[in-house]
């Protein structure tokens, strides 16, 4: 139904864009004939109104990955740099957070582990809205911030890093991904949580372990150790899907040449608050001086000049 809804949305924006050039192109020969300045205003409004939409439809043809229209999860680790990477890595929460409000997204924990003094240790959100996946995809990689630490008294410069994965969340019948229970080490805990979980005394929450892989996933947002399993489960399916993915567009990518994709060990993206402000992408060359809008979720222009990279590539 999502499938078809999207289709009918695609045709209906073609089929008013189409409308609106002809009505154009109506006001402009009433213009010429009549010399009527009102028609050559009424075709110069239309003219703008179509090339906005123009613009609209361009940035929908950039979704042209097989699950940019899915929901996604997104996970956030802190890398080098101890408490400071904590910190930066809970600034990259709330940064998401703010963006995926800003879409009108809805925004639930997997799973939360705070640091000891202060940030996180690890994150993973279920970001649900419309082509959710599709934008987060661009965010997949290491992120740099070079500040002046709060946490040390000679308030030093600091640099610290950390890991954003982002993978589709789609239904478990979309994943042909078979995974052995034998493979497989479960283990229960009490939860760490920001939300309710943590007031309750039971092992609810659930780490699995795949040995295969060397993946660890923990889910502890649902009310039950099963439905902790089960989504833990999930997210395991999805993320051995994703790596599958990925190999096989790392060898087209080899095959071809073509856009560097957001893997670990690739840095995405600086982000400097001192000596100087400045976010930029390594990828695109995008960049802004406007650093605390960055931080409170305004990525959009990130995300779609990545976009543009990976249409142009295509």
């Amino acid at each position: 139904m999502r499938e078809l809804a999207s289709a009918r949305a695609a045709v209906d924006a073609f089929t008013a864009l189409e409308k609106r050039l002809q009505d154009i192109g109506a006001w402009i020969e009433l213009a010429e004939e009549t010399q009527d300045d009102g028609a050559a205003q009424e075709a110069d409004a239309d003219l703008s109104a179509a090339e906005r939409q123009i613009d609209q439809i361009e940035l929908e043809l950039m979704f042209s990955g097989k699950y940019d229209h899915a929901d996604a999860i997104l996970s956030i680790q802190p890398g080098a740099g101890g408490t400071d990477a904590q910190d930066w890595a809970e600034m990259l929460y709330r940064m998401y957070v703010r963006w995926a409000e800003r879409h009108g997204f809805k925004v639930s924990e997997i799973d939360y582990t705070p640091g000891e003094e202060a940030g996180i240790k690890n994150v993973t959100l279920s970001i649900q809205g419309e082509r959710a996946f599709g934008y987060l995809r661009s965010e997949r990689g290491v992120h740099r911030l070079v500040r002046l630490s709060p946490f040390n008294a000679g308030a030093t410069r600091e640099t610290s890093f950390a890991r954003v994965e982002v993978y589709p969340d789609i239904q478990d019948d979309e994943i042909s991904i078979d995974i052995d229970p034998k493979d497989l080490v479960i283990e229960t805990f009490r939860s760490q949580g920001a939300g309710g979980q943590n007031v309750q005394k039971n092992e609810t929450a659930v780490r699995i372990r795949h040995l295969p892989s060397g993946l660890i996933v923990q889910c502890q947002d649902q009310r039950s150790m099963r439905q902790n399993r089960e989504r833990a489960l999930h997210v395991l399916k999805v993320r051995l899907m994703e790596i599958e993915e990925r190999k096989r567009e790392a060898e087209l990518r080899e095959l071809k040449g073509g856009f560097v994709d957001a893997n670990f060990g690739n840095q995405i993206r600086n982000y400097v608050l001192h000596p100087y402000q400045l976010v930029k992408d390594t990828r695109t060359g995008y960049e802004t001086s406007n650093t605390a809008a960055v931080l409170d979720g305004d990525l959009d222009a990130f995300m779609e000049a990545f976009l543009k990279g990976v249409r142009a590539d295509e």
